[in-house]
């Protein structure tokens, strides 16, 4: 998995809910798969954005209390002002240390930027309670053509020497390979895996989804050169258009893979 950024990559809550509906599908789809007979009493829900995924937990769980923990102070911001039943926090993942064990650790699509997922998955487990369930859901996005053009288009003009060590997103690991740092811990192991075909729409829709996550990294570095900002964005638009052409009735097609896993302490 890639290193985290030196700098903190700045989040941008309106760029990022831009295709909420999209974007909170595969959250839905794990949280119709959590145990029925999961009665959780301390839930923390990791890089909770902005908190629209905590505050539904908090509503179907209404007994539990419920953490949200982000790294960004903009995002949090939003979260504190959805919900104020949910004891917000900001903090980064890779430190996070509950003061007791959690009945439901849930992560959606945001442990993907946290480094090292073989001894990540291990240590989470090992902060469940017993039965505790750990619920995530990750873009498989490194392979993908919108996130390879992303990559390839940044080595090729004058912007690449500032985006040169910029990290992004690595590859997951093999779900084999989750389920083997898993298996110590956890009984029941559940892993699968999605390709969603989003409709988008809009000018520059693929360029546009990847504004909220994927390119983060690439413009916090690209922030303070405007030039070179509207060059890279110019030329990968362009890149993401001819692969991700506008359909007839004006929408773009991306299909997006994402892993599953859900976890159940012994």
């Amino acid at each position: 998995m890639t290193a985290a950024p030196s700098a903190p990559v700045r989040w941008d809550p309106d760029t990022y809910g831009r295709f909420e509906a999209e974007r909170d599908r595969a959250a839905l789809d794990l949280l119709v798969r959590l145990p029925d007979d999961l009665d959780p009493r301390a839930i923390w829900d990791l890089g909770c954005g902005d908190g629209h995924h905590a505050s539904l937990l908090k509503r179907r769980y209404p007994r539990a209390e419920v953490h949200g923990l982000e790294q960004s102070a903009d995002m949090l911001a939003g979260a504190g002002a959805r919900d104020d039943t949910v004891r917000w926090h900001q903090g980064d993942i890779a430190a996070w240390a509950p003061e007791r064990p959690v009945d439901l650790i849930f992560a959606n699509a945001a442990l993907q930027w946290v480094d090292d997922h073989e001894g990540l998955f291990p240590r989470l487990a090992d902060q469940l309670a017993p039965r505790g369930v750990l619920a995530v859901q990750m873009p498989m996005a490194f392979e993908t053509r919108h996130h390879t053009l992303m990559r390839d288009v940044a080595t090729e003009g004058p912007w690449a020497g500032v985006l040169r060590d910029v990290p992004t997103i690595a590859p997951l690991l093999s779900a084999e390979t989750y389920y083997d740092r898993l298996a110590g811990t956890c009984a029941d192991i559940d892993l699968w895996s999605t390709t969603y075909l989003h409709a988008l729409t809009g000018e520059a829709a693929v360029l546009q989804w990847m504004s909220g996550t994927a390119l983060r990294p690439y413009l916090t570095a690209l922030a303070g050169s405007p030039e070179l900002r509207r060059g890279y964005l110019d030329a990968l638009g362009e890149a993401l258009s001819r692969a991700f052409p506008k359909r007839p009735d004006g929408v773009t097609l991306l299909p997006f893979p994402r892993l599953f896993l859900l976890a159940r302490a012994r």
